[in-house]
């Protein structure tokens, strides 16, 4: 196992081909939401190592700068634009901010999430209202903030929309209604931005992981947590799932690869739909598995 995922992690690092010598994103620009850790950050590293100028946004300023100078430091272009996607005013200052820094826009990574769990009948308003807005709201202001940049007439350019869903959202998940409801919502702004913006030369796509290895799937004892309106909302999926313990083994018995997935490999996900060989997927969701659910 540890050997596959070796070969794996070193394709995943590999230098540009020959094909591509700058890279397969080189000279494009690409916003990253939630880039400060998890599949953001590896996402944002990703396309830097294949030539992207990346903007890193996250609402922890501290992690926003890490990675952006991780970035910088291995030879990329990344520049840091830290703020909440939740914030009203947000999504039109970070698209302005990025066109001013780098000339352009062609990548949006609607990507910054998280979970806010409860069974339905205790499930409270804010709980509801809180995944709408980061998951729906969020990355709808954001498209609506870069219409302008996307709805050009150079249908030659390179111009995505990756939208990142969620399994739950596809197949509904036990204590998680306004996560589900969310992001099942994520795949219809997906598909419509698709048919509206597709005579732009647009492509939108959605990628729904199931169980990748984040601080979502981290078992919820380890502390992780995000702050809405000063209250701790503990993040992560209760009773833990140690490596070998029996739970641990539980949850991936129907995963046919026999593994969660890694951060790394979400990341290579969603740099897929964005490069020259999906130049034709448009409207599709991707579902990064392993297998599950098949």
């Amino acid at each position: 196992m540890s050997n596959r995922l070796n070969l794996i992690a070193n394709h995943l690092a590999a230098p540009a081909s020959a094909t591509h010598p700058k890279g397969v994103l080189a000279g494009q620009v690409a916003i990253i939401t939630g880039s400060g850790q998890g599949i953001g950050a590896e996402a944002a590293k990703l396309f830097a190592a294949e030539g992207a100028k990346v903007v890193i946004t996250d609402i922890d300023a501290s992690k926003s700068e890490a990675v952006t100078k991780e970035i910088v430091a291995a030879g990329g272009i990344a520049h840091s634009i830290p703020g909440d996607v939740m914030d009203p005013s947000f999504p039109e200052r970070l698209v302005e901010e990025t066109v001013r820094k780098f000339g352009g826009l062609n990548i949006l990574v609607n990507n910054a999430g998280f979970t806010y769990d409860g069974t339905i009948h205790k499930m409270t308003d804010k709980q509801w209202e809180t995944m709408l807005t980061v998951h729906n709201t969020a990355p709808f202001r954001l498209v609506r903030a870069a219409a302008k940049y996307f709805r050009t007439k150079n249908k030659d350019a390179n111009k995505c929309i990756i939208n990142i869903s969620s399994t739950s959202g596809l197949h509904g998940n036990f204590g998680q209604v306004n996560y589900a409801c969310a992001k099942a919502g994520v795949v219809g702004l997906t598909k419509t931005i698709c048919k509206e913006w597709g005579a732009f030369g647009v492509r939108a796509n959605t990628v729904a992981f199931g169980y990748i290895e984040t601080r979502l799937t981290a078992a919820k004892e380890e502390g992780a947590f995000v702050e809405v309106e000063g209250k701790k909302v503990a993040l992560g999926i209760p009773g833990g799932r140690k490596k070998g313990s029996d739970d641990a083994v539980k949850a991936l018995s129907d995963i046919p690869l026999g593994r969660p997935g890694s951060a790394k490999e979400a990341a290579g996900s969603i740099l897929l739909l964005c490069s020259p060989w999906a130049s034709y997927i448009s409207g599709h969701t991707l579902e990064v598995t392993g297998g599950r659910g098949i």
